[in-house]
C-alpha cells in the first residue's frame, strides 16, 4: 500500500507520519465515482449521436426508393376483353 501510495505522490496530512489507507481511498473514490459518472454521460452521448446518424440514413434510404414504381399498362387477356366488347 505504501508504495501504491509513493507511486501516486501522495503525503501525508498534517501530524501524520505515514499516509493512512482512509485518506488515499476516500481521494480514490472520489475520482472513480467522477470517471464512472463521465463515463455514463459519454456514453449516452455517443449513443444519441450514432441513433441520430442511423435515423438519418434511413430517412435518406427512404427517400430514395430501391426499386421504380411503372404505371400499370393495359395488356392482357382482360383488357383485350374489355377493349372489343
Amino acid at each position: 500500500f505504501l508504495e501504491t501510495a509513493a507511486y501516486f505522490c501522495m503525503k501525508p496530512k498534517m501530524g501524520e507520519k505515514e499516509v493512512s489507507p482512509h485518506s488515499f481511498f476516500s481521494i480514490w473514490h472520489e475520482f472513480s465515482s467522477d470517471f464512472k459518472d463521465f463515463w455514463k454521460k459519454e456514453n449516452k452521448l455517443i449513443l444519441q449521436e450514432r441513433v441520430k446518424e442511423a435515423e438519418e440514413v434511413c430517412r435518406q434510404k427512404k427517400g430514395k426508393s430501391l426499386y421504380n414504381i411503372r404505371p400499370k399498362h393495359d395488356s392482357g387477356i382482360v383488357s383485350k376483353k374489355c377493349s372489343n366488347t
